[in-house]
């Protein structure tokens, strides 16, 4: 099975050959969970996201990749933030691409469905806030949701 493992600010992570613009979603229900993802490439805990196929607008993209992941279909609301840290390497095994992170970070709502794993996804639950410190995380996608979960934050860019 291919693994995808990723690298920070590490002199042993391989150089980057891609860069590739990817969406991440944030939805929060009503009792304030965030939906979440245990990913079946590494087991890291995150929200779902993925890349911008071509033809596709940033806001199909997160749709599209919500829904195959999670189960849940969703609307865009706002642009939480653009992180492309050059620290942050992702090898993807299956054919040696290393990707210099380019994630936009997308708050949406959602408008139906029910949390089903996928390929993608072994397990997708909303999580309370208080439990997110407990989970198997990458540093980059802690940093993300703590940016969303930051009281006033505005548009991150880095």
């Amino acid at each position: 099975m291919s693994r995808r493992i990723d690298y920070y600010d590490d002199p042993n992570a391989p150089a980057a050959n891609s860069m590739v613009p990817s969406v991440n979603v944030v939805i929060e229900n009503d009792a304030g969970e965030i939906l979440l993802i245990e990913r079946s490439d590494n087991c890291n805990w995150a929200v779902p996201g993925g890349a911008i196929d071509l033809g596709e607008s940033m806001a199909q993209a997160a749709v599209r990749e919500t829904k195959e992941e999670t189960g849940i279909d969703c609307e865009i609301v706002d642009v939480i933030g653009i992180f492309t840290d050059p620290k942050h390497i992702i090898l993807y095994t299956s054919n040696n691409e290393a990707r210099q992170e380019f994630s936009i970070l997308l708050r949406a709502r959602s408008t139906g469905g029910e949390p089903t794993p996928s390929s993608e996804s072994t397990r997708v639950h909303w999580v309370d806030r208080e439990a997110l410190e407990n989970l198997q995380m990458d540093r980059s996608m802690r940093r993300r949701i703590n940016h969303y979960l930051k009281p006033g934050a505005t548009l991150y860019f880095d």
